[in-house]
């Protein structure tokens, strides 16, 4: 495979590809230097200026993962370069990526992982036809896939560029499983621009934007996805691709299928060696832009006043210009789709943060059983400690994620440009994890102040007397975030269209405002910056308005404007202060197992780490094939062309391996069954008892518990 790379990929096309990733990372740079002075002139001023949003009810847990991984298990991958079917021990620390072993005892040996895949702009798929779809975008190859699935069951993360990763399970409720663990790294990884970094991450995103617009890309972008160098190279893979494809796939021989394959192989390549030089390029950028912010930082705090003047007189002469042509736009072409596009995205938003309340409430429920029924304070500890992880589960979480991908833009997309709802599907769900980890964070910290001033005499009490209290602060926030959701939503889609339409015949006006910026402040003050900020506020009360008079409808679940509960509960935020509370300690006397110290935080073994998901498996049951045998009865899978005998044959010999297939973590729909599990485990039986029942004896237990 190796060789059909590099014969394609030949030094003077590799030349080639490096000259112009360089080429295009040094037009970016000018327009990152531009924006970073800017977001810090707009950092430092918020500063001194003050200002925010409404205060949030709910307590932030500072870092929520601390200690933690997310979920290991077992699952097949299939290996291109011998095309066969192998078991792997899957690893998904606090940082989402997936690491994959040769088994179990390879990853507790500390040895290092077989892959690591960063899911940054993939997606996690879970049927052929699907995948087949995609990848007939690049290279049509009709409907017939060119890799056997060894189950039917797939997994399969897709990239536009990047490698492609095959998976299978042994049975439909493994794979729904697994796909939400899936998307959850994908979603976690996507999610790569920190957001208390407010001068680079600004200035990142309006580079980004800005050098897309100069090229006349003003809708949303689907591949804005990981770090900045992962987007950097999304971008340039974007008009490099299908140069490439057009230069190379014309000369690749063989079958359709094969060709397919070895299209993705120069493709994946292409990519690596673009994102190690936008690495390299955007580190180096950083650094010199970070080099110069101490001398900015102080010319902006010396001349603050007279920069704000001077950008409040130019921007008075670009209203006068751009506004009546504005607001021309705006009542044309925009005003009779704002109700539309907000209605479309309130709906499926607001049930997605219904549900993470329902969801929260039924985790509630079954703590108060206990209590009720006398379960224990050792119980309650492990009650306790699986709701901390709530927000992190990705199965428990996952009915509260399909919520929000109903999210349909159909009919608006064209008109605004926006390729697809997945930006916003996205950022909603991120923000209903947040808010779901702000309820437990809340609930636990309250309970503990209760513990403590009232005892634990009337534990069922004091937990409903709890989770009323948060129930009110979520549903406060709950409607703060999703107005702030709607409202940036619909800048997202409508300001670029507005920019679109008034670029012909304002962009040839704007220079001539440079004359009007003194030559000490015009690293601060940029027309382009300037010009976007007066469109914004042409639009801003509109939409305002608009996620107002919705607020107003019952059946969103929104709090007016009116209503404040500013110092509602002045005492909670000290608790924001206080350490995560350590359930399994202070409930069950000793250290919990799960438990992790400061000098085994570091490392991938040793002491097991709590665990988000944890698998269904009874301690002392091996994991079947956990020596990294193949499949069995998998030799070699087959192409399109092989005979449907050696098809059957595989059929046959992996439905005799299906009751020996490894488990994965715990149930999408049954949140009750993921709180007290039953799983029916083989036993083996002899010869004797095999004669006389002919049937396998299975016993249930109780997993462990599911953090």
């Amino acid at each position: 495979m190796g060789d059909v790379v590099s014969s394609h990929l030949d030094e003077d096309r590799r030349e080639m590809i490096t000259a112009r990733t360089r080429e295009w990372m040094k037009e970016f740079s000018q327009v990152y230097e531009q924006q970073y002075a800017v977001a810090l002139f707009n950092s430092v001023r918020f500063e001194i200026e003050g200002g925010g949003g409404t205060q949030s009810q709910l307590l932030h847990r500072k870092d929520p993962l601390a200690g933690c991984t997310i979920f290991s298990g077992s699952l097949f991958q299939y290996l291109e370069e011998n095309r066969k079917w192998r078991n792997r021990f899957v690893f998904v620390p606090k940082d989402y990526t997936i690491n994959l072993y040769e088994s179990k005892a390879a990853h507790e040996r500390g040895l290092h992982p077989k892959l690591t895949i960063n899911c940054a702009g993939y997606k996690a798929l879970t049927s052929m036809e699907e995948y087949m779809e995609l990848i007939n975008k690049s290279l049509p190859v009709g409907s017939n896939p060119f890799i056997k699935c060894a189950t039917g069951f797939p997994l399969i993360l897709w990239h536009p560029y990047a490698r492609h990763h095959y998976f299978c399970v042994m049975t439909e409720k493994e794979q729904k499983k697994w796909h939400a663990v899936l998307q959850d790294c994908v979603r976690d990884s996507n999610n790569g621009l920190p957001e208390n970094c407010t001068v680079k991450t600004p200035a990142f995103t309006d580079a980004v934007r800005l050098h897309r617009q100069a090229r006349g890309q003003y809708g949303t972008w689907d591949m804005m996805c990981g770090t900045p160098p992962q987007i950097l190279a999304n971008l340039v893979m974007e008009t490099l691709h299908p140069d490439i494809r057009n230069m190379i796939v014309p000369r690749l021989k063989g079958k359709m299928q094969q060709r397919q394959k070895n299209w993705m192989l120069i493709s994946d390549a292409v990519y690596k060696q673009v994102l190690t030089q936008t690495t390299g390029q955007y580190e180096a950028l950083v650094e010199a832009c970070e080099a110069q912010r101490g001398p900015l930082d102080a010319r902006l705090r010396t001349d603050m006043d007279q920069i704000i003047t001077s950008k409040e007189h130019v921007s008075s002469k670009i209203r006068a210009l751009v506004l009546p042509k504005a607001e021309q736009i705006l009542r044309t072409n925009i005003q009779p789709y704002i109700n539309s596009i907000l209605e479309a995205l309130m709906d499926p938003t607001s049930r997605g943060f219904a549900e993470v309340r329902d969801v929260f409430f039924r985790e509630m429920v079954e703590i108060s059983k206990n209590s009720l029924n006398g379960g224990g304070k050792e119980k309650m500890g492990e009650n306790m400690e699986r709701l901390s992880m709530l927000a992190f589960h990705p199965v428990k979480m996952q009915s509260c994620y399909e919520k929000v991908e109903e999210l349909n833009l159909e009919g608006l997309q064209q008109r605004f440009d926006v390729s697809s709802p997945s930006v916003f599907i996205s950022r909603a769900q991120i923000l209903m994890r947040e808010q779901m980890d702000n309820a437990v964070y809340t609930f636990e910290q309250l309970l503990n102040q209760s513990l403590e001033a009232q005892g634990d005499s009337d534990m069922c009490k004091l937990t409903q007397r709890c989770q009323d209290r948060v129930l009110k602060k979520y549903d406060y926030d709950s409607s703060t975030v999703r107005k702030k959701f709607f409202r940036e939503a619909l800048l997202q889609i409508i300001i670029p269209y507005m920019l679109q339409q008034l670029a012909p015949s304002c962009s040839p006006e704007l220079p001539r405002f440079k004359e009007l910026i003194f030559e000490d402040f015009s690293r601060f003050l940029l027309i382009e910056n300037m010009f976007e900020e007066v469109v914004l506020q042409s639009v801003s009360k509109d939409i305002m308005m608009a996620v107002k008079e919705a607020a107003v409808q019952r059946r969103h679940n929104l709090y007016r404007d009116s209503i404040i509960l500013t110092n509602s509960d002045p005492n909670l935020h000290l608790l924001g202060e206080n350490p995560q509370v350590d359930w399994a300690t202070k409930f069950g006397g000793d250290e919990p197992e799960g438990s992790v110290s400061s000098a085994d935080e570091g490392r991938g073994f040793g002491r097991r780490r709590k665990q988000v998901v944890s698998m269904i498996q009874l301690d002392g049951v091996p994991l079947p094939y956990e020596s990294c045998l193949e499949v069995p009865g998998v030799e070699l899978i087959p192409e399109e062309d092989a005979e449907s005998k050696e098809e059957e044959n595989e059929e046959d010999q992996l439905g005799k391996a299906e009751d020996l297939s490894p488990k994965s973590p715990d149930s999408v729909n049954e949140i009750r069954d993921l709180i007290n599990p039953v799983v029916e485990v083989a036993v083996p039986v002899s010869k004797e008892q095999s004669e006389v029942t002919n049937k396998t004896e299975a016993t249930t237990e109780p997993s462990p518990p599911v953090f």
